[in-house]
């Protein structure tokens, strides 16, 4: 019997592969996020103001740079064990891919 998340796969038609892609294009680190990890570090390096300065500023919420690899999707597909923070990287690829489509975007307990 397949499990919920392989259903969903082959209910929308969606390839693994995709699902990869997509993911390492939405987690892949940009150059702000490498300005504001430099930024924390420094901060915690030396006391300079304007290092400090940026650092304080609230920015959007950072991305990960851990995107949804081949091995998470045979993990799932086995039916074992995946972290929270791994299924919702899961969850925003999908997501994507569904708003490509023009459907509703689906919750972690529809595949889960």
């Amino acid at each position: 019997m397949a499990n919920k998340f392989s259903q969903f796969l082959t209910d929308n038609k969606i390839d693994p592969r995709r699902v990869v892609a997509v993911s390492k294009h939405i987690e892949g680190l940009r150059p702000e996020d490498r300005r504001t990890r430099l930024a924390r570090r420094s901060k915690a390096a030396s006391d300079k103001p304007a290092a400090a300065a940026e650092a304080d500023a609230k920015p959007a919420k950072p991305r990960s740079g851990r995107p949804v690899n081949p091995v998470l999707l045979r993990r799932l597909e086995a039916g074992k064990k995946v972290s929270g923070p791994a299924k919702q990287r899961l969850v925003r690829a999908l997501n994507h891919i569904l708003t490509q489509r023009k459907k509703e975007p689906v919750d972690v307990r529809a595949i889960f």
